[in-house]
């Protein structure tokens, strides 16, 4: 179930002890209200003590009774609607599941779960049903007790409290339902409720005061502030998407997160003339890190995959010796020692402190005054140096003779492109075609380029097994065959490379 989750859809009403439910039978596509069941639950919710699920909008507790109890967690997706995960209730009570608690390690960054509420619920539900007995809505009208666990000395904090409230939650019907039981709810008086959600108002004067989402939309004639901050803003979102799927092993998601610590990185370097670099430097040097750590498993892959093609287009003749075992043995021990590097990575103390110090970062954005001029007349230079740089990185590449010189100079060019590219990115609000037409050609470069250096590190890995195969008395023969293949290939990367280069377009972001 944690996978995926579901929507919620609902919306919470303030009611007095004496109010009573207006007829909802006659509410746009409902056909008729089931009879009235009635549930106990007793949730207890999980927080750290500083309140870091809080105060991101999410909730998560482990409820018995009624038809759902197990473990459950809800993440914000808009103002009346969150993403429900839930989990079994499993044999200990204290023992909060795996994956629940993998969806929540990019928050609590080594901070412990601790109950902070208990909340007892009498709850009434009244089913709004449809055409062919369709499940519309749920109603319930809930009875709360609450209480809040101390967290000063002798729980000298500690809170109880009660209160009634309604809840309209949508489960096949449409949001003009919601919209309709809302306004026959106001037509007894009933307010929409002040607190998001009954944790929220168990807490008390401890619940965070929480302010609209920062939302970021430039344009032609934002700043260049606004333009960057957007595009930071989305890749550290984006590292905490995917974070929660990397620890599962999602091999997509590792690729995922792993751009955005580059894109991150790059912007902070592209953009260095608008920034304190006392803060940002530090910070490309983690991102670097965190990006090697992520890519071990996946690059590997990517290897093992290219010499598996190699090895299935090679006449059966020609494969000489245990070739297919020792390519897939040798693949095997990197990977999953990579992918162990990886967890314990997410795991560390520096990536946590990683992760605060990109909050930090958004929340108080280390700009400089230089920041504030317009992003049309700023950004276009600031790419044309990144395609300058391009340029005479290509440039080194074809006058370096052939070789592990020219190599290595290749591959500088494929991460000068790299760089290019997402510096394009950044563009896209001021002149979205121009820039989408220099992000495809600065990514065809790194792409050809990226090919052209996975046969490099191919080239170096079938040397090293040939010489094992050779001290083991293997034959070698398939080993140097495979390289020579690469060789050729690779010299043909280069030349289509070179040839491909003179119609690269310009740097300029005019029409």
């Amino acid at each position: 179930m944690t996978s995926d989750g579901f929507a919620e859809i609902e919306r919470k009403f303030d009611v007095n002890a004496a109010t009573v439910l207006p007829a909802l039978h006659d509410l746009p596509g409902v056909t008729h209200v089931e009879p009235p069941v009635e549930h106990d639950l007793d949730a207890l919710y999980y927080d750290t003590d500083d309140l870091a699920l809080a105060n991101r909008r999410m909730t998560l507790r482990r409820r018995t009774g009624g038809d759902d109890a197990g473990w459950h967690l809800k993440l914000p997706v808009s103002v009346d609607e969150r993403r429900e995960m839930r989990e079994p209730l499993g044999s200990d009570p204290a023992q909060i599941p795996e994956p629940i608690l993998n969806l929540v390690r990019v928050f609590l960054r080594g901070r412990v779960l601790v109950p902070v509420v208990r909340l007892h619920t009498r709850r009434v539900v009244h089913l709004l049903v449809g055409k062919n007995e369709r499940v519309l809505a749920e109603v319930c009208d809930d009875e709360v007790e609450a209480e809040r666990f101390g967290t000063g000395a002798g729980g000298a904090d500690a809170f109880q409290q009660s209160w009634r409230e309604w809840e309209v939650e949508l489960v096949n019907g449409s949001r003009a339902l919601l919209d309709a039981a809302q306004e026959r709810l106001s037509s007894v008086g009933v307010e929409p409720a002040t607190s998001p959600s009954k944790l929220a108002r168990a807490l008390g004067d401890r619940a965070p005061v929480l302010g609209a989402p920062v939302s970021f939309r430039p344009t032609r004639k934002s700043s260049t502030r606004t333009v960057l901050l957007a595009y930071l803003h989305e890749q550290v979102e984006a590292i905490s998407a995917q974070d929660a799927r990397v620890r599962e092993n999602d091999v997509e998601a590792v690729h995922r997160m792993r751009v955005a610590t580059r894109r991150l990185r790059s912007a902070l370097a592209t953009y260095r003339d608008f920034l304190d670099t006392d803060v940002t430097a530090p910070l490309r040097v983690e991102l670097r890190w965190i990006a090697g750590v992520l890519g071990g498993a996946r690059d590997a892959q990517v290897i093992q995959q290219r010499l598996a093609h190699r090895l299935a287009e090679e006449p059966e003749n020609l494969v000489a010796g245990p070739v297919v075992q020792r390519v897939d043995g040798h693949f095997g021990t990197v990977i999953r020692a990579a992918r162990g590097d990886a967890l314990a990575a997410l795991n560390s103390d520096r990536y946590f402190r990683l992760l605060d110090s990109l909050d930090a970062l958004l929340a108080s954005p280390p700009l400089l005054p230089d920041a504030a001029k317009r992003a049309d007349r700023v950004i276009p230079t600031l790419i044309r140096a990144d395609w300058k740089r391009l340029r005479a990185s290509v440039r080194t590449a074809r006058l370096t003779p052939a070789g592990t010189a020219r190599d290595a100079a290749l591959h500088e060019a494929r991460k000068r492109a790299k760089r290019l590219r997402y510096a394009a990115e950044t563009a896209a609000p001021l002149r979205r075609r121009r820039a989408t037409r220099l992000v495809a050609a600065a990514r065809q470069v790194q792409d050809t380029l990226g090919d052209h250096q996975d046969s490099v590190v191919a080239r170096g890995v079938l040397l090293n097994l040939g010489m094992a195969a050779f001290l083991h008395s293997e034959n070698a023969f398939t080993y140097g065959r495979l390289h020579a293949v690469e060789q050729t290939g690779a010299a043909a990367t280069e030349a289509r490379f070179f040839r491909s280069w003179a119609d690269f377009p310009s740097a300029s972001l005019k029409k």
